[in-house]
């Protein structure tokens, strides 16, 4: 018998567990879940299928425990009984006389405003843009897969979105497919609930000329919906059609298998940097103009110098400046800035970093000299520390590649590659790691 206690425990989980997630999430995964039998110990959950019990474990290990308690181990005191839903009504998106064309019309939705046209080119994205317009223009003969990194709302999707736009305008023949990984995920789940897990298949492997992935990082750590995602990569691969992949990191940081990583790093990786001063104040006064804005030149000078991690937060100043303007009838000053965008501007560095004090910190740490990380030596004792430099450059000063490159002596490419070959040696080698956080607790001291 059901244990009352563990009857409101549950509920009392869903509750804590919904108002935190959306609607389709939690019909997808949670509400599937049934508390079927309990002790004293323990609770049993009646499951649909695995997924639904490895998305629980995965994303509410301390919740699970905190209201139902752990075993030895520390693990959720859960155990899970997995039914499928035979007989239950299940709630059917798509009728099924559709045929599987009909989802490449209703799961395409390609934002209007993220076209080439209106992605502000400076130099920190130039060589994205220009990857993108060549996969655009010759989808599956340029760079395939494209996997396209940076950090938060430096426009990645805009990037997206513009391939899809252009292709399906130049390329009327061509099936376009555009999905976020947390929509593929839920798609797989609701095609076992509906047993239509062949038919997507198809779909995605038949059906589907041109695939754009956003967000591949949520596939992290999900290893059954990871085989599926690389079998689906692979055979579009093999027929030579475009995919396209987003991600907030390089495939080699993502928590994925060997084989997913591999198959990503087939292609072309290409990474979108933060935009430089110029390249802000062009986003700043370009959504200005979008919203009947007029920001003076030196007040979107001032925005851009402290508002500087994304677009995003650009686009976020411009609202709430157009909004208080409206409703004030005020104009545009760089004091009502300051007033009016107080918290934004906060987060404005108090110290500029140079690329000189980072060589003087590394040379210190490494026991080199200065002269020897500018020089040319190739030697392991000279290299590495060199590679740390640029590195940290990149990590720390918001300039773009290429201004990086000016100040070593050396190629965007160069910078680019020691970027990735000390990001991949810090994953194992210990002493490297606590070596680069001395260098960077006195950077930030």
């Amino acid at each position: 018998m059901l244990v009352c206690d563990t009857c409101e425990a549950w509920t009392l989980f869903l509750s804590h567990v919904k108002s935190r997630i959306s609607a389709t999430a939690f019909g997808n995964w949670l509400a599937p879940i049934k508390a079927i039998e309990s002790s004293s110990n323990e609770v049993v959950l009646e499951v649909p299928n695995i997924f639904v019990k490895e998305y629980l474990l995965s994303n509410y290990k301390k919740e699970l425990i905190s209201f139902f308690s752990a075993d030895e181990d520390g693990n959720p005191a859960v155990t899970f009984v997995v039914v499928p839903q035979k007989n239950r009504p299940v709630a059917v998106s798509v009728p099924e006389k559709k045929t599987p064309a009909a989802t490449d019309t209703t799961k395409t939705k390609l934002n209007s405003n993220y076209r080439f046209e209106t992605f502000i080119e400076g130099s920190a994205n130039q060589f994205v843009k220009s990857a993108a317009m060549g996969v655009a223009s010759r989808p599956g003969m340029s760079y395939n897969p494209l996997f396209i990194h940076g950090g938060v709302g430096l426009g990645k999707t805009h990037i997206l979105h513009s391939i899809g736009h252009y292709i399906q305008e130049h390329h009327k023949h061509l099936r376009v497919q555009c999905i976020t990984t947390e929509a593929f995920i839920n798609e797989i789940v609701d095609s076992l609930r509906n047993k239509s897990i062949e038919r997507m298949k198809r779909f995605y492997r038949s059906d589907v000329d041109v695939l754009l992935v956003d967000d591949i990082q949520f596939l992290q750590n999900r290893l059954n919906f990871e085989e599926e995602f690389c079998n689906t990569f692979e055979t579009l691969i093999n027929q030579k059609k475009q995919i396209v992949i987003t991600s907030d990191k390089p495939p080699s940081q993502l928590k994925l298998s060997e084989r997913m990583i591999a198959r990503m790093e087939w292609g072309l990786v290409a990474h979108v940097d933060v935009p430089e001063l110029e390249t802000r104040v062009a986003i700043l006064q370009h959504k200005a103009e979008q919203r009947g804005l007029v920001i003076p030149s030196g007040v979107a000078f001032f925005i851009a110098e402290h508002i500087y991690n994304n677009v995003r937060q650009l686009e976020g100043a411009v609202n709430r400046l157009s909004a208080h303007c409206r409703l004030m009838d005020l104009k545009i000053t760089e004091e009502l800035v300051e007033k009016t965008l107080q918290e934004m501007l906060q987060q404005a560095p108090t110290q500029k970093i140079s690329v000189e004090q980072i060589l003087k910190y590394v040379a210190a740490v490494f026991q080199v000299s200065i002269n020897d990380l500018k020089g040319t030596a190739r030697t392991k004792e000279i290299a590495l520390p060199r590679q740390v430099a640029m590195y940290l450059a990149w990590k720390w000063i918001n300039e773009s590649l290429q201004m990086l490159g000016v100040s070593f002596r050396k190629t965007h490419s160069t910078i680019l590659h020691a970027c990735k070959s000390i990001e991949k040696k810090i994953v194992e080698d210990e002493t490297l790691r606590r070596q680069i956080s001395m260098v960077e607790r006195n950077i930030g001291s």
